[in-house]
């Protein structure tokens, strides 16, 4: 069997197993479409359902829907409307047509005249804020159940799933090397973001998240997007947040770059280094919060060996200085969305696991298992809103860390694939290599 055909079969029989454990006879899954702006007729990029995409590489034919019954083939409606206003959607054909019953519709009266009654015993997954969707007479609406349990195991990746993963993380690596020259050349934060979609053939649409692309002291803010059109006088550094897409799955890299050697440079090697040996760390049984505690740990090190912070690693964390500088979490599940969902599932029945108030932000709790696919993103920045609360503190160096404010940060990401007994694959770096 292929790739897909064995993809497609493990979905079937997720969605078998949720559909039992929660007492639904079948499910419609609906793609979503555009939501206009407010007073306005201009609609928003369109986002698939990601629930969608599972089942099929179609990821831009809005109003499209997928039928499936237990026991029986899936049903595909593509929506394909007559319309002189917009170019037709074309969906190639390829092999996951042979998988699956392909009904193609210009009306979505004709989709719900196909199912009949059938549409009443079905569980609606999408977005409904639209009419017909609306007033579609289905059983249930979104269920918690139902979603919970398919969340909870499509944390494990099929091998197609990391096939497309490898691809969108390649795609990403040939833009972010883009940037990178083009910050070396001098460019403003707009040319660099201009360079990086440049490179994949990509409109600005087409990434899975808005690009993080920072120059010097715009590296501290974590989710910058802003993109100054002017170069400063003085580019000291550069840190890219940035992705891409292939058959729907995602590639989430951040790297961090220095103008010249010396201080910041040296930095972001100790940084490198302290995410490497944590992702030697990586092996199935342990949790993921263990990950985050450890990593916690080097970069208090990072802090006392540069001489931020007074005190050993472990004093440094305890007093809980750290969260000051690496405030984010650790990583997160990437895979049909780049923060991919079920993090915080104890099990299929969606029980969750509780949150430390300590690392509020950390998105996944769960024990590692071998086919998970995460990220792992240690950061290091001057937040001085995070700084206020140890002013006065003399076991800050204030001078020191005054040195690292005009750079702003670093963050460094990549995505592993959990195999057997710590042999990860390691999405970014393989990407990366394979361009060398």
């Amino acid at each position: 069997m292929s790739a897909y055909a064995d993809h497609i079969a493990t979905v079937r029989a997720r969605f078998d197993a949720a559909l039992a454990a929660t007492g639904y006879e079948s499910v419609l899954i609906y793609a979503g479409q555009p939501r206009v702006a407010f007073l306005d007729d201009n609609p928003a990029p369109y986002k698939v359902n990601p629930l969608f995409k599972y089942w099929v590489p179609v990821i831009e034919s809005p109003k499209s829907a997928i039928f499936y019954q237990p026991g029986e083939k899936p049903v595909v409606f593509l929506f394909q409307p007559r319309d002189f206003w917009h170019a037709e959607v074309k969906v190639p054909e390829e092999e996951w047509q042979q998988y699956v019953e392909l009904v193609v519709i210009d009306e979505q009266d004709k989709m719900t005249a196909w199912l009949g009654d059938k549409i009443k015993s079905a569980a609606f997954i999408g977005e409904d804020f639209a009419e017909p969707v609306a007033s579609w007479p289905v059983k249930a609406r979104n269920p918690a159940n139902l979603i919970d349990h398919l969340h909870f195991h499509r944390a494990i990746k099929t091998a197609w799933e990391v096939d497309n993963m490898r691809h969108a993380n390649r795609l990403a690596a040939k833009a972010h090397l883009a940037a990178r020259d083009a910050f070396v050349a001098g460019a403003s934060e707009l040319e660099i973001h201009h360079a990086y979609l440049a490179a994949i053939n990509f409109r600005e649409s087409q990434v899975p998240y808005n690009s993080i692309v920072a120059l010097n002291e715009h590296g501290a803010v974590l989710h910058y997007d802003v993109y100054e059109t002017q170069a400063p006088a003085q580019s000291r550094s550069f840190l890219i947040d940035a992705g891409a897409l292939y058959r729907g799955y995602c590639a989430d890299i951040t790297r961090t770059y220095a103008r010249e050697s010396g201080f910041f440079a040296e930095l972001i090697e100790s940084m490198d280094e302290a995410q490497q040996a944590l992702l030697a760390e990586i092996k199935p049984g342990i949790n993921y919060y263990e990950l985050h505690v450890s990593q916690h740990l080097k970069i208090a090190k990072i802090l006392a060996d540069y001489g931020f912070v007074n005190g050993t690693a472990e004093s440094i964390y305890e007093q809980g200085y750290t969260s000051a500088f690496f405030p984010h979490g650790l990583g997160h599940f990437i895979g049909l969305q780049v923060h991919d969902v079920g993090g915080f599932l104890a099990n299929d029945r969606g029980d969750t696991i509780a949150r430390d108030p300590r690392h509020p932000f950390l998105r996944l709790l769960r024990d590692v298992e071998i086919g998970q696919a995460f990220t792992i993103e240690p950061g290091l920045y001057v937040v001085d809103q995070l700084l206020e609360a140890h002013q006065g503190n003399a076991d800050f160096n204030w001078d020191r860390i005054a040195q690292l404010r005009p750079y702003g940060g670093i963050r460094i990401e990549d995505s592993i694939v959990v195999g057997e007994n710590g042999h990860n694959e390691n999405l970014t770096r393989d990407a990366f290599a394979s361009l060398a």
